[in-house]
């Protein structure tokens, strides 16, 4: 139970700071600005590169790439991902996004090293603080469909702020 408490006291306390700091929120334009981030949205619970660049007013392109060797193994992930901006607001852009992504991972049950891979459906929005704009924070939610550990997974997602991207535009 205190395991659901906590989860609750951190839901709560993200809505609170979510909705307190919106007013300072703004959306920047993006076009033709590459972001390098970070990722952690995969199955595999991997730690990903993530890069995204703004093409136009409506569509954006992005790679994650991930690794991790060590005497026991090398394990990577690798995909891509598309964006199609729906509509913008004064302080986010809301897109809907396909994603595709090979991993490597450790079974549990054969001790071996297995490839998976997951194709994503996604719903998510972007924003940035008013002075930072050059920081993008994204959050997305949808459906998605994996082969990992031996089985299919067809489920719902929801990524939230750090598992979901955090890109610095240059």
């Amino acid at each position: 139970m205190f395991g659901y408490d906590l989860y609750m006291k951190y839901i709560i306390s993200l809505t609170i700071f979510v909705f307190t700091l919106s007013p300072i929120c703004n959306a920047a334009s993006l076009v033709g600005r590459l972001g390098v981030g970070y990722t952690q949205h995969l199955d595999n619970g991997s730690p990903s590169l993530s890069l995204k660049l703004q093409r136009n007013r409506s569509t954006a392109i992005g790679g994650v790439f991930g690794l991790d060797s060590s005497s026991e193994g090398t394990f990577y992930t690798l995909g891509g991902k598309v964006y199609r901006y729906i509509y913008e607001e004064p302080q986010l852009n809301f897109y809907s996004a396909l994603g595709f992504h090979l991993f490597t991972y450790q079974n549990t049950e054969t001790e071996e090293t297995e490839q998976g891979h997951q194709v994503n459906g996604l719903f998510g929005t972007e924003f940035s603080f008013q002075g930072l704009e050059s920081i993008g924070f994204s959050f997305e939610f949808g459906m998605g469909l994996s082969k990992f550990q031996g089985k299919t997974h067809i489920k719902t997602l929801g990524h939230g702020l750090l598992l979901s991207a955090v890109h610095f535009y240059i």
